[in-house]
């Protein structure tokens, strides 16, 4: 089961702005301030990322970082949260 998404809507448009930039572009934070893990999904309930997205991102190139908000736009996606990302997952 998927974690209770906070403002699904405006985390997937977020994210389609984040994969809709060109390469060389800083990329964001998924981070809302809202850090609660799904005990059943292993994901934060603000931002959909996993513990382990989220201890390593600091560390991430821009495109590791990319690739995360290709998991967190497939989340969505899944969850049927939000509208789908717009970007399909490419960045």
């Amino acid at each position: 089961m998927m974690a209770a998404v906070v403002d699904a809507t405006t985390l997937a448009r977020r994210a389609d702005a984040v994969l809709a930039q060109p390469a060389g572009r800083p990329v964001t934070s998924p981070c809302v301030s809202v850090c609660v893990m799904d005990p059943a999904s292993g994901l934060c309930q603000g931002c959909l990322r996993s513990l382990d997205e989220i201890a390593d991102w600091s560390a991430l190139t821009d495109a590791g970082r990319r690739e995360v908000w290709v998991r967190i736009a497939r989340r969505l996606g899944e969850a049927g949260a939000g509208e789908p990302p717009l970007c399909e997952g490419k960045p």
